[in-house]
This record gives C-alpha cells, structure tokens and sequence, in this order.
C-alpha cells in the first residue's frame, strides 16, 4: 500500500494582496501556523494594524491526518466571509495555514452573493501571492540506550539517513528522531529487536 506522506503548506507569511468592489477595500493575508494560539496572536496583531477596518474575517486549518480548522464571518452575513476563505484552504489543499482577508466598508452595501465573491477571491490571491511548498508528514521517535550501544545506534541512524532532532548523550542515551511516515514502520522494526535498546512513538 503507497502511503501518501506528503502535505502541503506555506513557510513565510505571503504578500498583503488588495480586492476591491464598489470602494470596499477586502486586504488578504495568509501566515503559516501550528496552533490556534498562533491564529490568536496573529490575529490581535493585525487587528491593530488595521484599527480603523470594519471586519477581520479569517479561517484555518491545522494538522495533516486529521486536520482541526475552523472560520469565522466577523459580523458578516453567516457563512459570507469565512467559509468562502475556508474553501480556497481547501482548493488549494494546504493545512497549517491561516488566511485573514480584513474588511474596510466602502459605503455600498454588496449583498452576501457579492461579500461570498469578495472573501472568496481576496483569499485565493493571498495563496496565489504565497510560496506554497510540500513537506513530508514525519513520525518522532525516542531511541532509549546504555552508552555502550553508541555505535551499534548512530550506524543504523546514518545507514537510514535519519533526521537527529536532539540527543541526551549521558550514561543512559535518549536521540530524539523524525522519521519520515512511510518508512517509520521499517526503522521501528529495526530497533525494536535489538537487545538493550528501545524506541518509542512520541508526539509532536
């Protein structure tokens, strides 16, 4: 079975983009994150920013195998702001994301068919202004051992080319690594039998 160990997301906060329609100003914003604690902070940051805009509309979407997301119309009609910014998440499959698009009021009242078109189209111009990249979903492992086994760890370590995230290098040894998901299987069974030494699963 080929597993897909592949997700896709952004690096760097993409460039502010403009929409307008009949003088309402809609700025959008992407920015990548791993917790709704980021989206907050974020948030607040461009709230201030933009103290004098009208709406701050947003949606996210965190994790890879059962992402959590979530958005948010700001006092706009329901589901006219922030489920059409969480569609364009979906469109362009990216996930650690968050997409802001802030409202200034032009005096003209567009109807929700029009603030869908706006929210909608000010969000994937703020993906299409983003670097998107892809990334491999990684598993992390604690490999627990004596000392002594040093050499027999860091060679299947380096046979297998695996990413060393941290090491506690005492008379016992923890080497913390992230395996990539389609091959974690493999280099658990690999650890897994060898006398003295263990690994397990850790999250995060």
């Amino acid at each position: 079975m080929d597993i897909n160990d592949t997700y896709k997301t952004i690096n760097t906060s993409g460039n502010e983009v403009l929409f307008k329609d009949r003088n309402s100003k809609f700025f959008g914003y992407t920015f990548p994150i791993i917790s709704e604690e980021d989206a907050k902070q974020i948030l607040e940051r461009l709230k201030k920013q933009h103290h004098s805009a009208r709406h701050w509309c947003y949606a996210w979407q965190i994790g890879t195998e059962n992402p959590r997301y979530r958005s948010n119309d700001d006092g706009e009609p329901s589901n006219s702001a922030g489920q059409p910014i969480y569609g364009q998440i979906q469109s362009f499959e990216v996930t650690n994301i968050l997409i802001v698009v802030v409202r200034y009021f032009g005096g003209v009242k567009l109807g929700v068919g029009g603030l869908i078109n706006a929210y909608r189209t000010a969000a994937q111009l703020a993906l299409e202004a983003s670097n998107i990249i892809e990334k491999t979903i990684n598993i992390n492992y604690v490999i627990i051992f004596e000392y002594k086994d040093m050499n027999k760890v860091m060679r299947i370590i380096k046979e297998n080319k695996l990413k060393i995230n941290k090491q506690e290098l005492e008379l016992n040894c923890k080497i913390y690594i992230s395996v990539r998901k389609k091959i974690s299987d493999k280099i658990k069974d690999i650890f897994s039998p060898l006398y003295e030494i263990e690994i397990k699963r850790i999250e995060g």
